[in-house]
């Protein structure tokens, strides 16, 4: 594993300096609703901040007691689903982490959000034993920015090959990969000998090639895998019931959602 180097946050520097538009924060209220007093008052000492955000309850937590903040919110509160797991890269800032977890009570429709910060290197307790569907979660969290799970089942990665170098949502890690992204499929395949003759991998996302039926379409050109490319247009059938077609001027739906 590479050495984690400071750049100062290199994806957050934009072409444009002249930001005319912040977006504000958004409002946080104090917990006045029985059903999150509730929860609170079950997790007692192991909460270290909460308060309402956009509807939900947000607890701060430390990271040590994930796993038994999770139970009780299981067990004792009704959160028997884990909908969303991952983690934000403050390494830049503060060496740390922020871990969340999206849980949801299906029968008060009520959701509470779980915030730790876990310092550069430390490692997280796996919550797959409460929620299965936590298992591919950690392990895109391991995957995407290298944070360990402790007691996971078949920790690997899942989006990125075994054999791959960085942790591409580090805000370190360049948008179009660093030198080894770049060469990587021609090492894989002919071999790093062969880096002058083939040169290396197009990573430019602005290229189109219109011409290349195997890959890519427009609507309204469409043609069959792999056919001629064609500069016909076909005409596109809307539904009335599902789709709406937006070129029309006058139209019922269309009045009803504007």
């Amino acid at each position: 594993m590479r050495k984690y180097v400071p750049k100062d946050n290199v994806q957050a520097k934009s072409y444009y300096t002249d930001r005319f538009w912040v977006a504000p924060r958004v409002p946080r209220t104090k917990v006045e609703d029985a059903h999150f007093e509730m929860v609170v008052e079950t997790l007692g000492a192991l909460v270290k901040e909460q308060y309402v955000e956009v509807g939900q309850l947000v607890i701060h937590i430390d990271p040590t007691t994930n796993f038994e903040v999770m139970k009780a919110l299981k067990e004792s509160c009704g959160y028997t689903q884990c909908s969303e797991q991952s983690a934000v890269d403050y390494l830049a800032r503060d060496n740390e982490f922020e871990l969340f977890w999206q849980l949801l009570n299906v029968t008060e429709a009520k959701r509470v959000r779980v915030i730790c910060r876990l310092a550069n290197g430390a490692a997280i307790e796996s919550i797959e034993p409460l929620y299965k569907s936590a298992n591919f979660a950690e392990r895109e969290m391991f995957d995407m920015f290298g944070i360990k799970v402790n007691n996971h089942p078949f920790l690997k990665r899942i989006l990125m090959p075994d054999d791959w170098e960085g942790h591409p949502l580090l805000k370190t890690y360049p948008l179009h990969g660093d030198e080894f992204a770049s060469w990587y499929e021609v090492d894989k395949i002919f071999g790093k000998e062969y880096r002058d003759i083939i040169g290396p991998e197009n990573r430019d996302p602005a290229k189109i090639d219109v011409e290349d039926t195997k890959r890519f379409s427009r609507v309204g050109y469409e043609v069959p895998f792999d056919a001629a490319y064609s500069e016909e247009k076909q005409e596109i059938e809307y539904s009335e019931t599902v789709l709406v077609d937006y070129n029309k001027k006058e139209s019922k739906v269309l009045d009803e959602r504007r």
